[in-house]
């Protein structure tokens, strides 16, 4: 299996929240902060499709939970717009900063009027 391949099968299992083929592929070699054309890393793709295992696996494999897509995005402002608290919670326990990027989580909490993020945004900065 050729190395685009590979990394098909990665950003895939992403976005489907597949943890453990993300666990095996960064295993075989993937880089666990491997980025699309558009600057989305694997842990932006699972936070982004809500899934909270895949974000928890790819923090323990060591993925930059604050890495900003090509439009200064982050994983945790996007879970915020997608309204993912467990993933937020995944992320904020894997060191992300909500108040990275643009918009930040901050941001995107006050624009849709999420108190209890911004609250509990408050406690980690």
């Amino acid at each position: 299996m050729g190395d685009q391949e590979l990394a098909g099968r990665a950003f895939d299992a992403a976005r489907c929240g597949d943890a453990p083929a993300l666990e095996e592929l960064v295993g075989a070699g993937i880089p666990v902060n491997l980025s699309n054309e558009a600057g989305d890393t694997l842990i932006m793709l699972a936070a982004y499709h809500g899934h909270a295992a895949a974000v928890s696996c790819l923090v323990k494999l060591g993925a930059d939970a604050n890495k900003a897509n090509d439009r200064g995005q982050t994983p945790i402002a996007g879970a915020v717009f997608k309204a993912a608290d467990e993933v937020v919670k995944a992320l904020l326990a894997g060191g992300a900063d909500p108040f990275a990027g643009t918009p930040s989580a901050v941001d995107t909490a006050r624009m849709f009027g999420r108190a209890e993020l911004l609250a509990l945004f408050e406690r980690k900065g």
